[in-house]
């Protein structure tokens, strides 16, 4: 399937927004902010009898704002009668059903906060590689059964679809409250979750509509968040990557280079690690045999984390529409 350009990327997404089964009003807000990707004009072509979508120009980015809170705050001003809000990227597909059955399971479980982490796009080896490594990095990092659960202080949701109880955020300060956030989804869910239950889970109903493709497009998205993840700790970095070579990296190399019970030691972890890999594999409908490639994966992905510090420390920390978002100094 050829890839699609940005604007039909972004027409599709609103077309999968415009197409709702909602039983009750709603109004689709687009923040353009100052893309050069022809976001405005690719909205202002769709057909929408109902007059429910509209373009609302983004003011110049302010202060101590990261770019995607800065455009997100936005919505929430002008959509100042809603009583919730959808946060969704403009390369995200929804089903049909999906607006509503985030709602339903917000009202029936009080949630202040829904979000749904979207199926990622696989289209080339890199991406079968690696992205569904990147969703089960994720769940390791914040397991989604621990941020669910209401007397766990983890909180954790994924930014391309959260349903937000307008209340709570009102409560909570708004998003000015998390305006310098660059991991602006588990902030808003740390933000929120005091005041009252959150839910994370993996879903079908809302996909990207954009593959990375490449691994240095893989390692550009790692990298813009992976430092600020650790708190731009250079303890933490050391840390982290130590505990991805002794996780990954030590049972292939006793396997390989092992003797004895060291060996089978080695290759039993290796084939735990595999194990492991299986369900979101199957999720993403991969080869059982990518679970053998978790290591390299994993050394890949210590790589990434790296590069991130790197890019801190250099100045070009947080990369966002071009512009560098964490401060060197951090």
């Amino acid at each position: 399937m050829p890839a699609r350009n940005e604007a039909d990327v972004i027409a599709a997404s609103l077309s999968s927004l415009l197409a709702q089964d909602y039983p009750g009003p709603f109004r689709i807000l687009l923040i353009d902010d100052d893309s050069a990707d022809g976001t405005a004009e690719a909205a202002r072509a769709l057909a929408d009898p109902d007059r429910r979508l509209s373009v609302v120009r983004g003011a110049p980015l302010r202060g101590g704002w990261t770019g995607k809170l800065w455009a997100m705050s936005q919505g929430v001003e002008t959509a100042a009668e809603a009583d919730y809000l959808l946060f969704t990227d403009a390369d995200i597909a929804h089903a049909s059903d999906n607006l509503r059955a985030l709602v339903e399971r917000a009202q029936a479980g009080g949630l202040v906060l829904t979000s749904l982490m979207a199926r990622l796009k696989i289209e080339s080896l890199a991406d079968k590689g690696l992205i569904p490594a990147f969703v089960l990095f994720f769940s390791m990092v914040f397991p989604f059964a621990w941020a669910n659960d209401p007397r766990r202080p983890m909180a954790a949701a994924a930014g391309g679809c959260m349903l937000v109880a307008r209340a709570a955020l009102q409560r909570a300060g708004g998003l000015a409250a998390i305006r310098g956030a660059i991991i602006d989804d588990c902030a808003l869910a740390a933000l929120l979750k005091p005041l009252g239950p959150i839910w994370l889970g993996l879903t079908n109903r809302a996909r990207s509509l954009r593959a990375y493709r490449t691994v240095p497009a893989i390692a550009a998205m790692i990298a813009r968040s992976a430092y600020a993840q650790l708190r731009y700790s250079p303890v933490l970095l050391a840390g982290t990557l130590a505990g991805l070579g002794l996780t990954f990296l030590s049972p292939p190399a006793l396997a390989i280079l092992g003797t004895g019970w060291t060996r089978a030691l080695g290759a039993a972890s290796w084939a735990a690690m595999a194990i492991a890999f299986q369900p979101m594999l199957a999720f993403y409908r991969r080869s059982p045999l990518w679970g053998l490639a978790a290591p390299a994966i994993a050394a890949l992905y210590a790589g990434f984390t790296l590069a991130s510090a790197v890019q801190v420390w250099r100045g070009r920390g947080g990369v966002w529409k071009g512009r560098a978002q964490a401060l060197a100094a951090s």
